[in-house]
């Protein structure tokens, strides 16, 4: 009897397939594994059953047989309603793996905003001694749309530096470390509140353009608003408008509508605009840790288990 063809159409299958083995699942199905920007032969497409991947390529209608795909990243809106894809085909994320790196590189941002060392970098470079003074993050308030797993983590670090933390959520309840979860329906609440407020929303369409003229003018004058969700949920002309106005001190974005960011884009020459490569969820380890997430997905499908990181295409995550 033949094995259940899996595909794992990523560059770095050859980890999937030790993590797999490791896991004693490897041996229970046929593995095929393709680079990222490669395609995968056309006799396996019609028996494939699993596929683990970064995109389908437009293959969905030619995997009759595909009942489960484990996409590599946390957001899944190029998968959700991708041609092809049938309703009877569950759909996972990789929820949680940008848990460490993601709350790792949003504090890198708040210190790059309250403390000098970039400034003291460029002196060191005239060999000049300018006395600098940092801004304490203790005591501030950090406001959080959207209290999922990265959300969460950053919040305990917050709260570990003595910040006070507050945030929306879409079913409100206690959150660790969080002093005050608000429904999306109160976000008002959080931007009027908070000196940082970071965007961590999946892409709906409730939340494209989520942040605009009227949610700018509810923030601080003071304030700093950072994306690392997705870049749709800014309307780009409002931001960049209210950081010229002084309705806002400013942004740090990792992520944006078009990557790479263009160079004409206007967020590059905005003063107080900061452009980050889109480095927020990325770090060396990735990889064997999403294959960790796929592998535990694998051994509930085939225990028959509700899968860990299953996505509601309804809501879109």
């Amino acid at each position: 009897m033949s094995k259940p063809v899996c595909l794992l159409w990523l560059d770095d299958f050859k980890v999937y397939e030790q993590i797999l083995a490791r896991a004693g699942l490897a041996d229970r199905f046929e593995l095929h594994g393709v680079k990222r920007d490669g395609k995968p032969p056309e006799d396996i497409l019609p028996r494939v059953e699993v596929l683990a991947g970064w995109h389908h390529g437009g293959c969905l209608a030619r995997m009759p047989k595909l009942r489960w795909i484990q996409a590599m990243t946390a957001g899944v809106e190029s998968w959700v309603g991708a041609p092809g894809l049938r309703d009877d085909v569950v759909l996972c994320c990789a929820r949680g793996s940008h848990r460490h790196s993601m709350s790792e590189n949003i504090l890198g941002a708040l210190f790059h905003l309250t403390k000098p060392y970039a400034a003291v970098a460029l002196d060191q470079k005239d060999s000049r001694w300018t006395r600098r003074q940092s801004t304490l993050l203790a005591g501030q308030t950090l406001g959080i749309l959207g209290l999922g797993a990265i959300g969460q983590e950053l919040a305990r670090k917050a709260a570990a530096l003595d910040m006070r933390v507050i945030g929306t959520k879409r079913t409100p309840g206690p959150v660790p470390h969080v002093e005050q979860v608000y429904s999306g329906e109160q976000t008002a609440e959080v931007l009027r509140q908070a000196d940082f407020v970071v965007l961590l929303m999946p892409v709906t369409p409730e939340t494209d353009n989520f942040i605009n003229a009227a949610r700018l003018k509810m923030m601080k004058p003071a304030a700093w608003l950072l994306n690392f969700g997705r870049g749709s949920l800014i309307v780009d002309e409002d931001l960049i408008a209210a950081v010229n106005n002084k309705t806002i001190a400013g942004a740090v974005l990792d992520v944006f509508r078009e990557e790479p960011l263009p160079a004409s884009h206007p967020f590059w020459t905005t003063a107080n605009i900061l452009v980050l490569p889109h480095i927020g969820g990325g770090h060396a380890g990735r990889g064997a840790v999403v294959a960790e997430i796929f592998a535990d997905n694998l051994r509930r499908y085939v225990a028959g288990d509700a899968f860990a990181t299953a996505v509601d295409r309804a809501r879109g995550y």
